[in-house]
């Protein structure tokens, strides 16, 4: 059966992409070949006219030599005309060369620079009107002849000149794009000049000029090498008109063969674009699902070819559609149970709470997968029995039995033994077969519930078998398919179980943490409410022993001095020593004190820093003025040695002040009489003043010079009766460290001790920092 042509239209694009308009396959063959025949033809063309112009525009530079050059070597011209300047002569020979359509004008230019004889036959009227008018006559420029002036040439200079708007002649710009494209439209005068040189002089013999002889005349030395310079204007209208007559044929016969071309190619192409548009309409037909019309190939070569082809495969889509269509709904059926599957899984691992983890997975299987009851079976390990965890879809009766229910694992080749022990699947599509396998109690629950048929799958975890879910479709038997579905989901119910476990675990062992924590946090409250009231008591016990044994201490102070003075009455040497032993003691005991107190304050935090810029080579001065005395009674050499000029530092005065008292206080006590005691300073590159405080006493152990700044601590000493509370370093270092600052001892045993500590420089005030 043989269709009829099909009307084609736009066929609709998808969604999202722009319309493109529809342009059949036989316009695309016409445009190309005429295209091609366009440019083909058109190129020949011009190349032609092209070539057909050069030729004439040689002829007619070829011409305007021949003119120019039989003139300047004519003698008669030469002598007559430019030489004597006859204008008879030279009007004869214009006259001669004006004769020719070609001439326009003829300059002669003598020797001087002058015009010696010009005429034109002046500019055209229009550019349609080729007549001339000798009113407007036009001339070539002057520049050419001075070039030629200055550097004669012996062949005519060509010069393509172009009329202005002002009627005169200028050198034509050639690298136009209208004077390439269309060098038919205006009018080209060539130029063409040529100098009549003088004849070359004889070689002469050469000869020494006699310096008496007389001179050479100058005007013969400087007569210019021309008589004079000829210049001839041709015009190409001779040949313009030419070449528009031709363009005029070529274009004629170019359009004559493009035309039968196009018509040529619309023939050619209808036999192929015909049968193409047919397959398009039933290819259309195949598109929107109708039954395609049978195809006859209208010719034998490959489009017949084609069309019988198409015909098979129009048949073969046709049959693919309709199993593709059958499939199709079985696809959308297994989709809908995936994206149900989907939606459940989501909702079970959305929960850690096994209760509602439980209720939640049953709603979910029964309301979307289609089952009609379900039951999720979990494990005791402990008894190594399974217990009915959840059901739905049964009777409350039946419910309230089947939750009392325990049912045993054992290897006994039940339907248990497979869920628990050998983890395997069950599908049983008759009960009746299977219930020599079934656990009596459960089969007796399954017969008053009216269940048939029903699958199980075991729920696996990491641990082991968690239980099994179950379930049946009513009067449906259960096949694969829904035994494949409930395995897939079955993997997320026991993950979900395992995490709800987990959770429910870790949730009392947190609360047991939580209670241990915060029974320990209270009694870790009570002791440190205990420590904080004894250490106020011990404060207070120090302060008030402090202060309670300074009375009597400095009452024996004063009994003993005064009777060393003499108030009582002369004293024996024997109750002198023993009153001095007593003074010095009580001195020791009154600095024990002293040192008691300032660490009492400094261990409760009650010291407070009041920083200024200070002179710590001041501070050291007053501090070993008030230890002079002490000094002297020794025999102890106190040298302060400052470095001048020395920064300030930014320190507590008074407590700078008990630093250093407290250095060269020890180093005395430690340096025997005939000793002494230095301190100097120094600073480094890191903004930080280094005060050394050197002795020349017994030394200290390198094995002890670690703790010497802990507190009560006992190092070894070779004077014992020098030794204190051991406090007084520990002081040190803790007011040291409050300014920010470090201390360290040096020492040899037997040569002395050096106690080093740095502190920061005061920064400039802020006046200082601006400039001025």
């Amino acid at each position: 059966m043989t269709a009829e042509p099909l009307s084609l239209q736009n066929p609709t694009p998808p969604s999202g992409v722009p319309a493109k308009p529809f342009i059949s396959l036989r316009t695309k063959f016409v445009v190309f070949f005429s295209l091609i025949l366009v440019l083909t033809c058109s190129t020949l063309s011009w190349y032609f006219v092209e070539i057909r112009r050069d030729a004439m525009l040689q002829n007619l530079h070829r011409l305007g030599t021949i003119l120019l050059t039989n003139i300047a070597h004519n003698n008669h011209f030469r002598f007559a005309g430019l030489v004597a300047e006859d204008q008879t002569t030279l009007h004869q020979y214009i006259e001669g060369l004006l004769s020719i359509d070609e001439v326009v004008y003829v300059v002669v230019t003598g020797s001087h620079g002058q015009a010696v004889a010009r005429y034109s036959k002046g500019a055209r009227e229009s550019l349609t009107d080729p007549r001339r008018s000798l009113s407007r006559p036009i001339y070539p420029p002057a520049d050419i002849v001075q070039r030629l002036a200055q550097t004669p040439a012996t062949v005519p200079q060509i010069t393509p000149l172009a009329v202005s708007d002002q009627l005169t002649l200028a050198p034509q710009n050639r690298d136009s794009f209208m004077s390439q494209v269309f060098p038919t439209l205006s009018e080209t005068l060539y130029d063409f000049a040529l100098p009549v040189l003088r004849a070359s002089p004889a070689p002469m013999t050469p000869f020494t000029l006699d310096p008496e002889s007389p001179a050479i005349d100058g005007a013969m030395m400087k007569r210019p090498p021309v008589y004079g310079v000829i210049q001839i204007g041709l015009t190409d209208e001779h040949v313009r008109q030419a070449v528009l007559t031709m363009i005029q044929n070529v274009f004629a016969l170019t359009a004559l063969i493009i035309g039968a071309g196009i018509l040529g190619a619309h023939l050619l192409t209808s036999r192929i674009t015909t049968p193409l548009r047919r397959l398009a309409g039933v290819a259309r037909q195949v598109t929107e699902g109708t039954a395609p019309v049978q195809l006859s190939p209208s010719t034998n070569d490959e489009v017949g070819q084609l069309t019988g082809l198409f015909n098979v495969m129009a048949r073969s889509v046709q049959e693919r559609n309709q199993a593709i269509t059958t499939n199709l709904e079985t696809i959308k059926q297994q989709f809908k149970q995936l994206t149900t599957l989907h939606q459940a899984s989501a909702a079970i691992a959305s929960t850690l709470d096994m209760n509602h983890l439980l209720d939640t997975v049953l709603q979910l299987l029964v309301g979307n997968l289609g089952f009609l009851r379900m039951v999720l079976v979990l494990r005791l390990e402990e008894r190594d029995v399974s217990y009915i965890a959840r059901v739905t879809g049964i009777s409350p009766e039946i419910a309230e039995i089947a939750y009392n229910l325990e049912i045993p694992i054992r290897d006994d080749g039940s339907i248990t033994a497979d869920l628990f022990l050998r983890r395997e699947p069950v599908l049983i599509q008759a009960l009746d077969a299977s219930a020599h396998r079934i656990y009596p109690p459960v089969m007796e629950i399954l017969q008053r519930a009216g269940i048939s048929s029903f699958i199980a799958v075991p729920l696996q975890s990491h641990h082991g078998t968690l239980g099994y879910i179950a379930g049946d479709r009513g009067a449906q038997i259960c096949t694969e398919e829904d035994l494949h579905i409930l395995l897939t989901i079955a993997s997320h119910v026991a993950a979900a179980i395992d995490n709800a476990r987990a959770y429910a675990h870790l949730s009392e062992l947190t609360q047991h943490q939580e209670e241990r924590i915060r029974e320990r946090t209270e009694e870790l409250s009570r002791a440190n409410d205990r420590l904080q009231a004894h250490d106020r008591r011990r404060s207070t016990f120090l302060s008030v022993v402090s202060h309670e044994l300074r009375t009597p201490m400095t009452a024996i102070r004063s009994f003993a001095e005064n009777m060393l003075d003499g108030v009582t009455g002369p004293l024996t040497s024997q109750q002198t020593t023993y009153l001095t032993r007593i003074e010095h003691n009580v001195a020791r005991l009154a600095r024990i004190i002293n040192q008691l107190l300032d660490w009492s304050r400094l261990d409760i935090h009650k010291d407070v820093l009041r920083p200024e810029p200070v002179c710590i080579a001041e501070i050291a001065a007053t501090a070993a003025e008030g230890l002079q005395t002490v000094a002297a009674e020794k025999q102890i050499a106190l040298r302060i040695e400052p470095e001048h000029p020395l920064p300030r530092i930014f320190g507590d005065r008074d407590k700078l002040e008990q630093i250093l008292w407290n250095l060269i206080g020890n180093a005395i006590k430690f340096t025997p009489p005939g000793g002494a005691v230095t301190v100097t300073f120094s600073c480094d590159a890191e903004g930080m003043i280094k005060t050394c405080v050197a002795d020349t006493g017994c030394g200290i152990d390198p094995l002890h010079l670690p703790s010497v700044f802990n507190e009560f601590s006992k190092v070894p000493s070779s004077m014992p009766s020098s030794q204190g509370a051991q406090l007084g370093l520990f002081i040190t270092k803790t007011l040291i460290t409050m300014h920010r600052g470090e201390i360290w001892a040096e020492s040899t045993p037997g040569r002395g001790t050096c106690i080093c500590f740095t502190l920061p420089i005061a920064p400039p005030p802020e006046t200082e920092r601006q400039p001025q």
